[in-house]
């Protein structure tokens, strides 16, 4: 019998995070389900009950000493982490130029703590641990917003793009060393839950520039009409992420999972959902056609007649 795997999960209070800490525990696995909020997450019957769940309170926007902290009380609970799923988002919705006069606490902190700077704290935090066994798999929670960014979600797909870089460049620095500690870059599409798409603020300054009116009515009434309605199914989407981390179900031929539950080349890659897959195959085919379009101009931009390093080499280990 295998030993059941130790998941961290942070913004367990709805959504994806609820579900991950559910269908975990029915898969045998032990559980520390996190929320900014504590007492969200205690209600009685909001969790099965279980020996294997542990809860605790961890906002993802704390400064780097309060999240080392937490790290330490999670690793408290049962000695390790082999699974850190870094959930918790936040979505302020704003139009690019109106940005400038959001307030501060919840555009240029909120945003991006929650979405980058706290991931990646955590994650630095649990990596030690992870290191010292040789093994473990981080999972961030990305957008497909990253790929094609609609009006109102500059920031949000700004601080997600950033995320999955980060995530890229800290895979490649682990994969030399530490090839069994695993990143899972998903990427979802829309998926209903009970946090709506509008329950997350959209600023509008108090003069705003009428140029844009037409633009922020468009995108408000596109809110309301997609609340309650999107596509994607939360619980078939987590058990697809959970299949992932485990090399089991859909996932076991997918990701060539070995016996000892080892996964393919990190990072993997998870789109879910119609839009997501839709809208990464467009990205990348534009971009493909662009180095098509503009190579003979920008392969030829060498020194002449001098030593170079060819940095096609760097990164590509």
């Amino acid at each position: 019998m295998s030993v059941p795997r130790v998941w961290l999960i942070t913004g367990t209070s709805s959504g994806f995070g609820r579900r991950f800490v559910t269908s975990i525990l029915r898969r045998g696995d032990k559980v520390i389900a996190s929320a900014r909020n504590l007492n969200a997450i205690r209600k009685e019957e909001f969790f099965p009950q279980s020996d294997r769940l542990r809860t605790m309170q961890l906002d993802v926007s704390a400064d780097e000493p309060t999240i080392k902290d937490k790290a330490r009380e999670a690793l408290s609970f049962w000695g390790r982490v082999d699974v850190l799923i870094n959930n918790a988002g936040y979505s302020f919705k704003v139009l690019a130029e109106d940005a400038r006069w959001a307030p501060p606490s919840s555009l240029r902190v909120t945003q991006f703590q929650t979405n980058l700077y706290g991931p990646a704290a955590l994650t630095t935090a649990l990596l030690p641990q992870m290191r010292s066994r040789k093994e473990g798999t981080i999972v961030m929670i990305g957008s497909r917003s990253s790929w094609n960014p609609i009006e109102t979600l500059s920031l949000y797909a700004a601080s997600k793009a950033a995320l999955r870089v980060y995530s890229e460049s800290l895979a490649k620095e682990l994969s030399v060393l530490y090839p069994n500690i695993r990143i899972i870059i998903v990427e979802p599409s829309g998926f209903r839950t009970e946090q709506n798409v509008l329950g997350y603020p959209f600023h509008i300054p108090a003069n705003p520039d009428p140029v844009y009116d037409a633009m922020r009515r468009r995108t408000q009434e596109l809110l309301v009409a997609l609340d309650g309605k999107q596509r994607g199914d939360p619980q078939k989407a987590v058990e697809v992420i959970i299949d992932a981390v485990r090399g089991e179900g859909v996932a076991r031929a997918r990701l060539d999972v070995s016996s000892s539950g080892s996964g393919s080349v990190s990072p993997i890659y998870l789109p879910l959902g119609r839009e997501a897959n839709s809208d990464i195959e467009a990205k990348c085919a534009k971009m493909v056609e662009v180095v098509k379009t503009w190579r003979d101009v920008t392969d030829d931009l060498d020194h002449d007649g001098t030593d170079s390093v060819d940095l096609t080499r760097w990164g590509n280990n």
